[in-house]
């Protein structure tokens, strides 16, 4: 019922089947829930037992008045129920055990013990304006002792453990069945509320919390252990109120979910149109508990039958701990409440329209959902996209919601034909597995080729041209050009064609007409080179650069000769190809060396020098002409003197150029005395030139020649500046000749020393060693006799006997073998005798 954008909690539905039946005939008094099976007791008298879809499984016919109420043992194999006649029946429901009881008040409550299946807890109370407890006792005999009274009606009782907590018309009492002992008296807050029209709900959370809820007011009650030290002649438990709130509404039941509850709350409201106060639909609130409020997590409001007509006492909440379902019992209606699950979730989401989410909570619960599919979430939200005119956001779902599915694609893309937004779907139509049937690409590309010209040229780009048949969308190309010849995306993109369909010709072709940049790569991917032949103006004329560096790169497949013939026309082009050529290697061109010096001189002026200094095959006296012709000095200059003619090139620097610096550069590389005569004549007229010599001569020629000549009166700017750096530099030229000589001298003198002590070493003289003129061993076989022997630095060795006899006068004698051979002086240094 509730439109609001927050997800509802809790799912309902109702108990129908066997309960319909039912309450078409009796009216619902109470429940209770166990895992197995439910037990329904009604106002006639009757205990059903129903499975959890509602179906009849037993029928008790237990009194002619109402049931009040049912109480099960956790085995759910004993039953406890009472009745407003005041009969107590407790029985087994799969043995022949049972107790009867009829008391002279009507019987509120009952409740066995939860583990009432074992024989020593064989017990269960009753309330009506006593609270009894019944134990059975010696030879299976009932023993009731009284736990309670004098406090008025007992209206409910819940029984947990070893704990039992009821509620009379002053408050809520808990017994602890161990000690015997009452170990707390919670009172209620509204005194002004009838108790009977307003009954107390109990609901233990667990087996220490018990919650509590009377007319508007919930508390929940923690029971702790008392400390050893307090104890004294207190029970050794108590209470501690841990959340104390106020609800809207009059509460009828309580469960827990979790560390939240569940509150069933009675509601009544003003009429619209009588103004008076009537009773409204039931509300099942869930609500987190907070110490002193509390916050309202979600509330629904309850269509049940005949709410018109209920009061507080008439609903009823009871719940089943393991599957978290709440029934909600109204005497004339069963209603189911569960904890909604990821199908109901994505329901939900799908009713509101939020595709997107409902499918990611689909692919993260993929596992778990059972009712729905992530591939038909993902369709209806491809349609909801197409309606809300989303055509490409629909599209680009396709990718992810269709996937590999050729049929399901196809489909769509003949839908989105019917809407005209083939468009849309274009980008993202699968290109590798899956492929679809070529028609489909075939029918997209015919669609942009109508109507986007730029839009074909990039599903051509982008798309591997064997997805479609090629020969088709290549004629319905050539088709538009005959309307539009000079259109270039379209031209642009049949040369694609052409190149997907190998037609590389014909591909080539238009690139070239187009001047289009990827001519090159064309080339270079298929080897075209062969049809480049007599297009090699168009390149050039096109992108120069990468032409040439693409025939020289090919040189192979077309010759320099052939490239050299096809340029003859435009000697520019040939010039920026031979230039190229010369760069990368100095001789592979040399054939037309001579014919560069022109187109240098016509088209690159900078570089006709460089090119003659590294040029070896260039005629050179061809080149002097040319040079001379177009007066370019500077070249005339370097040939000139490349030719031997120094001087002339000279009186060219000195007369053309009246450049001192460059005239005396150029006598410094030639190192001619002659140069240096010629520039010293020509200069000693003119002031600034001799300046300029004085500056820079005094490293090459005695100064003193130039200033000889100098006329008296001249008048010469920085002579004294001249002068002085003439004097500086010969100061210099002095300081590095001494520096010199005391490093010849020291050298000297060092290596004297060294040789000195190297002749002062002595030399090993053994048997193995021979005399070099007589070719004997140098010493005696007999040791005992006397003899000489002369050694020499060189280590030439004599028997003193053998050496020729010195003809000068000089005490020092020479080896005979070195000064022979001319390898300089031998001294004797030793003379041995014995």
């Amino acid at each position: 019922e509730d439109e609001s954008e927050e997800e509802p909690k809790l799912k309902y539905e109702r108990l129908s089947n066997g309960v319909t039946e039912i309450l078409q005939k009796d009216a619902a008094s109470c429940m209770t829930v166990h895992e197995k099976f439910l037990a329904l007791g009604t106002h006639y008298g009757k205990v059903y037992l129903l499975d959890v879809q509602g179906n009849i499984t037993q029928k008790f016919d237990v009194s002619p008045v109402k049931i009040n109420q049912i109480s099960l043992d956790e085995s759910g194999e004993h039953m406890g129920v009472c009745s407003e006649d005041g009969k107590v029946q407790v029985f087994g429901l799969y043995s022949a055990e049972e107790f009867h009881e009829t008391f002279d008040c009507p019987i509120k409550i009952v409740a066995v013990h939860p583990h009432f299946v074992r024989s020593h807890f064989k017990q269960f109370v009753t309330g009506g304006k006593k609270l009894l407890l019944y134990e059975r006792g010696w030879m299976n005999r009932w023993k009731p002792s009284v736990l309670h009274e004098g406090e008025g009606n007992i209206r409910n009782v819940k029984w947990r453990g070893h704990l039992i907590a009821w509620a009379n018309n002053m408050g809520v009492k808990i017994l602890d069945m161990i000690s015997k002992q009452r170990i707390t008296n919670v009172p209620r807050d509204d005194i002004s509320l009838r108790p009977d029209m307003y009954p107390c709900s109990l609901c233990w959370k667990d087996n220490l919390t018990l919650i509590i809820g009377w007319g508007n007011s919930v508390k929940i009650c923690s029971v702790k252990e008392r400390h050893a030290s307090e104890m004294r002649d207190l029970p050794n438990r108590y209470v501690e109120i841990v959340f104390q709130f106020d609800t809207e509404f009059y509460i009828s039941g309580l469960a827990p979910l979790c560390d939240q509850l569940v509150i069933l709350s009675y509601v009544k409201e003003i009429s619209e149109k009588t103004e008076v106060e009537c009773c409204a639909r039931p509300r099942l609130d869930i609500v987190q508990p907070l110490p002193e409020s509390c916050e309202e997590i979600s509330s629904d409001a309850l269509t049940v039958r005949g709410f018109q007509e209920n009061e507080c006492r008439d609903y009823h909440l009871e719940y089943s701990e393991g599957e978290s379902l709440f029934y909600i019992i109204s005497p004339r209606d069963v209603v189911v409440a569960k904890e909604r699950d990821q199908d109901d979730h994505i329901d939900w989401l799908l009713e509101k329209k939020k595709y997107e989410e409902a499918l990611m909570a689909a692919e993260i619960s993929q596992k778990t959902i059972k009712k729905h599919k992530i591939l038909d979430i993902g369709l209806a939200y491809i349609n909801h996209l197409v309606e809300k005119g989303e055509y490409d956001l629909a599209a680009r779902k396709c990718q992810k919601i269709l996937g590999k599915n050729t049929e399901l694609w196809e489909f769509e893309v003949y839908k989105f034909k019917e809407i005209g937004q083939l468009k849309a779907i274009s980008r993202y139509l699968p290109r590798r597995d899956p492929v679809l049937k070529p028609l489909i690409y075939e029918m997209v590309l015919h669609e942009f080729l109508e109507s986007d010209y730029e839009g074909f040229a990039t599903l051509i780009k982008e798309w591997p041209g064997d997805l479609y048949n090629n020969t088709i969308i290549v004629q319905a190309v050539v088709d538009h050009l005959k309307k539009d010849p000079q259109n270039r995306t379209l031209l642009q993109t049949l040369a694609e064609l052409y190149t997907y369909d190998q037609r590389y010709g014909k591909a080539l072709e238009i690139y070239l007409t187009l001047r289009h940049k990827d001519v090159f790569q064309l080339i270079h991917k298929h080897n075209l080179f062969s049809s480049i032949r007599d297009k090699i103006v168009l390149l050039m004329d096109f992108d120069s650069e990468k032409a040439v560096d693409m025939l020289l790169d090919n040189e192979d497949k077309i010759s320099i000769d052939r490239v050299v013939e096809e340029l003859e026309n435009r000697p520019e082009l040939q010039h920026v190809y031979l230039h190229k050529l010369f760069k990368r290697d100095h001789h592979k061109g040399q054939r037309y060396h001579e014919k560069q010096i022109s187109l240098y001189a016509e088209y690159d002026r900078p570089n006709l020098l460089p090119f003659l200094r590294d040029s070896t095959h260039c005629p050179l006296e061809k080149a002097l002409e040319i040079c001379q012709q177009r007066n370019f000095v500077e070249e005339t200059v370097y040939l000139l003197s490349r030719m031997g003619n120094s001087r002339s090139a000279l009186k060219m620097i000195m007369e053309e150029l009246q450049d001192v610096d460059k005239a005396i550069e150029f006598a410094k590389e030639q190192d001619d005395g002659e140069l240096w005569e010629d520039l010293i004549l020509y200069s000693i007229d003119k002031p600034p030139f001799i300046t300029g010599l004085l500056n820079n001569i005094g490293t090459h020629v005695d100064p003193i020649l130039l200033i000889h000549r100098i006329k008296e009166g001249m008048e010469i700017p920085n002579l004294r500046d001249s002068l002085v750096k003439i004097l500086q530099d010969y100061n210099l030229q002095i300081l590095l000749r001494e520096g010199c000589k005391k490093i010849l001298v020291a050298d000297s003198l060092s290596l004297l020393k060294k040789m000195h002590r190297t002749q002062m070493k002595g030399v090993l003289v053994d048997e193995e060693n021979i005399c070099e003129s007589c070719l004997s061993p140098i010493l005696p076989s007999d040791a005992s006799k006397s003899f000489n022997v002369v050694v020499f630095h060189c280590r030439h060795m004599f028997h003193k006997e053998c050496l020729p006899v010195s003809n000068t006068v000089s005490p020092v004698q020479f080896c005979n073998i070195c000064s022979a051979k001319h390898r300089g002086p031998g001294s004797a240094i030793l003379e041995m005798k014995k």
